[in-house]
């Protein structure tokens, strides 16, 4: 069956996206207890290109594919999980890239670079790192891993905050986040 993206962010109410999210099966990496330990050989550039020994992975769907399998262990090193392996990947950033943001009633939902749509709240915080002159913004997405706002999306992001007279702060999912860093 064909890969179908999720429509536009604008497009979508807030319980659309809850469905959408909630559709997407993913392993139970959790659950596993993998023996074997090695290296992938890939690597997660900084502006969310996935690398094997040194060539862009140039599709889509096997990038969605390894990101179900992501997680980031307490050390901060990240690690692709099967059944049978646990395999290191070097990551630069963040494994994930949020390029879209939308307002949803009193939500910000995120659309990331796999299509995953992200509800920021208390399971999903968002985070500023970084100096108030070159902020870097991240939204927790799980397993420890973490996508950074691109510039268009923090500006985004930033311009709806401002919006709402609520100067740096912005609120979802009944939580509230500061988007200087601190």
């Amino acid at each position: 069956m064909p890969y179908e993206p999720p429509p536009d962010l604008a497009a979508l109410s807030l319980p659309q996206i809850a469905e959408l999210a909630a559709a997407r099966k993913l392993p139970p990496v959790e659950q596993w207890a993998p023996q074997r330990t090695g290296d992938s050989r890939m690597c997660i550039a900084a502006d969310g290109t996935w690398f094997h020994d040194g060539s862009p992975i140039t599709r889509s769907a096997m990038v969605r594919a390894f990101s179900g399998l992501l997680m980031r262990d307490e050390s901060g090193r990240h690690w692709l999980i099967t059944p049978h392996e646990r395999l290191t990947i070097e990551v630069e950033d963040a494994p994930f890239i949020a390029i879209d943001v939308a307002r949803k009633d009193d939500d910000f939902v995120f659309r990331l670079n796999t299509d995953e749509l992200i509800v920021a709240g208390p399971d999903h915080p968002l985070t500023a790192r970084g100096e108030p002159e070159l902020p870097a913004f991240y939204v927790h997405v799980r397993r420890g891993c973490e996508a950074r706002l691109n510039r268009s999306t923090y500006e985004q992001l930033v311009q709806m905050a401002l919006a709402q007279d609520d100067g740096w702060m912005v609120s979802s999912g009944g939580a509230t986040f500061s988007l200087l860093p601190a």
